[in-house]
């Protein structure tokens, strides 16, 4: 399921990336003095430097939350094995006991 959420993220991030290269072309294109060029493209640099920060922003918390979800994964298993392991001991002591009483 993630794979499909990468995929569809991907698409989008193409998409928004055509959508500002098309849109810089045009900018170009059309007809204007060189201050108000100057101004549009100033303009779209910004909407675009703002949008990057807030992709950039969601992917930190996103990297962040499967971190702290592998740490607490790792936990829990560090503690199984920890107490299959005690088990180990404790039954092999008694295994001891019992052979040096018979």
């Amino acid at each position: 399921m993630s794979d499909n959420q990468n995929g569809m993220g991907t698409i989008l991030l193409s998409f928004l990336a055509g959508a500002a290269v098309g849109a810089g072309v045009a900018l170009l294109i059309a007809p204007k003095t060189g201050e108000e060029m100057r101004g549009k493209i100033k303009d779209l640099a910004d909407d675009a430097i703002d949008k990057i920060k807030g992709y950039s922003s969601d992917a930190q918390s996103k990297i962040k939350s499967t971190i702290e979800d592998g740490k607490e994964l790792f936990q829990e298993k560090k503690s199984i094995l920890s107490s299959a392991i005690e088990a180990g001991k404790e039954a092999m002591e008694k295994e001891k006991e019992r052979l040096r009483g018979a």
